[in-house]
């Protein structure tokens, strides 16, 4: 009895899946008719509160534009799209994310991602095995996850990270380099771990690709107290981010902070942002570093 339950639990979630993604779709579908719906209604709302003439391409449907304007509120007043769906309930929930590795990892990619864990609150490390990635993500989707992780390697040096959020995405592709592990980190001793809720700081993403970027990477985090002395930074220099991890402590009496570094640290880079989840390869791309672009040093996407 219990098998036959359980297909039909996986049959159900399955079903529910299709359905939210196709929601998704649709929602997507609207963006372009929704975005000139703002645009004049924008105009209509200038012309009213200038005195002047509506515009003779918007009088016919002046009507119906203004009735949905009196009719508007402060949530339904600005435009919004399938990006706002994503993380629409950001900062309501406190993220679940899962950390994993590709197949086979080597000890120190194994350490990594036993650091990475301890970066991000409420993660959760399992062992990758012989999954497949639609599996891993249908288990994470049935789990209850927010988002999840994927540490990649070359030759025992991890040189990748997936960012996944879950249950329809975005997926965004880094690679890394400059990886140092907290026992590498100068002087041979880093200091302890805190698992406190960490305050951000993401520096210069100042492009519409830039604020999404920051938006996948703090969403990874919870919202911390205001007390909490450890602190995570993202940079953005010239499109590489480098990451830190910090804990501070204040001098007593005086309004000096002394730094600590916890580690590890290292340097991101984007490669890649999908519009989907990790295991929908046909998914659109939002964006793809193509050759012979980072040879423009004044075209920076972030």
């Amino acid at each position: 009895m219990a098998p036959v339950s359980l297909k039909a639990s996986e049959a159900a979630s399955h079903r529910r899946q299709i359905r939210l993604r196709r929601e998704y779709l649709f929602r997507k579908s609207l963006d372009g008719k929704e975005r000139d719906s703002y645009e004049q209604k924008r105009i209509i709302r200038e012309a009213l509160a200038a005195g002047k003439a509506i515009p003779t391409e918007l009088r016919a449907s002046y009507d119906k534009l203004h009735r949905e304007i009196q009719l508007e509120d402060a949530k339904t007043s600005t435009a919004h799209s399938h990006v706002d769906d994503e993380y629409g309930d950001a900062g309501l929930f406190d993220p679940r994310v899962c950390v994993t590795t590709s197949r086979d990892p080597s000890s120190r990619l194994k350490q990594f991602a036993k650091e990475i864990k301890l970066v991000i609150p409420n993660s959760t490390r399992i062992n990758r095995g012989n999954n497949r990635v639609d599996e891993l993500v249908s288990s994470c989707k049935q789990g209850g996850f927010s988002d999840l992780v994927v540490l990649q390697e070359t030759r025992g040096e991890p040189d990748g990270l997936v960012v996944c959020h879950l249950p329809l995405g975005p997926t965004a592709f880094f690679s890394i380099t400059g990886a140092v592990l907290r026992h590498d980190l100068e002087g041979g001793k880093a200091a302890p771990m805190s698992e406190a809720y960490p305050h951000l700081i993401l520096n210069d993403f100042h492009t519409p690709l830039g604020r999404r970027i920051s938006n996948v990477l703090k969403c990874l985090f919870p919202v911390p107290k205001p007390d909490t002395k450890r602190v995570l930074t993202f940079h953005n220099d010239n499109d590489f981010i480098s990451f830190r991890n910090h804990m501070y402590s204040r001098v007593a009496g005086t309004d000096n902070v002394t730094l600590h570094e916890v580690g590890p640290r290292f340097q991101l880079r984007l490669y890649q942002l999908r519009l989907g989840t990790l295991d929908q390869k046909d998914a659109e791309n939002e964006y793809i570093l193509r050759n012979f672009q980072n040879t423009s040093n004044k075209n920076k996407v972030l």
